[in-house]
């Protein structure tokens, strides 16, 4: 049987693949560098985890998910801080094809976006834009002033290898650039180190 096989009644839709902990040691990250003030490439490890939650109902709504977290080291910063750290949900609205990523950076932004997806998609896409009243983008005040984040889009692609890849851009106004709009690009593969499953749970 393939690693990457689904079992099970799918009850997380095109979340199901996620479920346990993650590694990725090949990520990448292009962004603007106040301290060095310029836009460069950074690498990084990253560990991540994706548990399931209760189900989520609002009225006739029913959505099942994942509460998640990720955070990340530059490499050669491993036993440091990390420079990234984020948490949120991730949920399935089977009824209405939606999944959704709810979504709280440390550097106070918070996102809500969605897109359209299928039980067994081997792609997921999602994407919240500035001022939209439903996938949107809050962000504290010195951001709005200083680096405005206008959209923010993202994809989560299951691999064959049992591994998945996440993307995202970011589009920002930054005023350390004349107001201009620059993307901050990641992208990163993981591999799954923990299932969560009770035949594992002595080990």
């Amino acid at each position: 049987m393939a690693e990457n096989s689904i079992l099970g009644p799918q009850r997380l839709g095109p979340l199901t693949p996620l479920v346990g902990e993650w590694e990725g040691n090949v990520g990448v990250d292009l962004s603007y560098h106040n301290e060095d003030d310029e836009t460069s490439k950074t690498t990084y490890f990253e560990k991540a985890w994706f548990k399931p939650i209760p189900k989520q109902e609002n009225g006739k709504q029913s959505m099942e998910g994942l509460l998640y977290q990720s955070t990340a080291w530059r490499h050669g910063e491993e036993a440091m801080d990390p420079f990234h750290d984020e948490v949120g949900y991730l949920l399935w609205d089977k009824a209405l094809g939606q999944v959704l990523r709810s979504v709280v950076f440390g550097r106070g932004i918070a996102i809500l976006a969605g897109g359209d997806a299928q039980a067994y998609d081997k792609e997921i896409h999602l994407k919240a834009m500035l001022d939209d009243p439903t996938y949107g983008i809050l962000q504290n005040k010195y951001l709005i002033d200083r680096a405005k984040l206008i959209s923010f889009e993202s994809t989560i692609r299951f691999n064959e290898d049992g591994s998945f890849t996440h993307s995202s851009d970011l589009v920002l106004k930054l005023a350390a650039l004349g107001g201009i709009e620059m993307h901050h690009t990641d992208i990163n593969t993981l591999y799954r180190v923990k299932q969560y499953h009770p035949s594992m749970m002595a080990k």
